[in-house]
C-alpha cells in the first residue's frame, strides 16, 4: 500500500505549559527571575500552605521589571537553568526601576 498524506501520522505534540508569577530580580542580561506561589490544601491538616517557586526565564527585549506580573511559557533549555520564556507581561508595577548609581570620585 502506497503511503499517502491521509495514512501518515504525526505524533501530537502537547501544549506547553504556562505559569504566572511575579519579577523578583531583573540583573543579568535578558534573564529574569520569577516567583510562583502555588497555594495547596495539606493533606492531613487541611490548612492551605503556600509553596513558592523560582524560575528563570528569558526576556529577550529586558522588558520586565522587578514587580511585574508575568506569564511564562515552557519552552527548550536555553541554558543550565532557562527552560521558560516570557510570554506576556500580564500587570506593570507603578515603581520605578532601579538605577545603577556609581560611587563618585573612582
Amino acid at each position: 500500500m502506497p503511503v499517502t498524506a491521509e495514512t501518515k501520522t504525526r505524533p501530537v505534540q502537547g501544549r506547553r505549559k504556562e505559569v504566572v508569577g511575579e519579577v523578583v530580580a531583573n540583573r543579568m542580561q535578558k534573564t529574569i527571575v520569577v516567583v510562583v506561589t502555588r497555594k495547596k490544601s495539606h493533606p492531613f491538616y487541611g490548612r492551605v500552605v503556600a509553596r513558592n517557586k523560582k524560575f528563570y526565564a528569558h526576556d529577550e527585549n529586558n522588558e520586565a521589571h522587578v514587580g511585574d506580573v508575568v506569564r511564562l511559557q515552557e519552552t527548550r533549555p536555553l541554558s543550565k537553568l532557562k527552560r521558560w520564556r516570557l510570554k506576556e507581561i500580564v500587570r506593570k508595577t507603578a515603581l520605578v526601576p532601579e538605577v545603577a548609581i556609581e560611587p563618585a570620585g573612582k
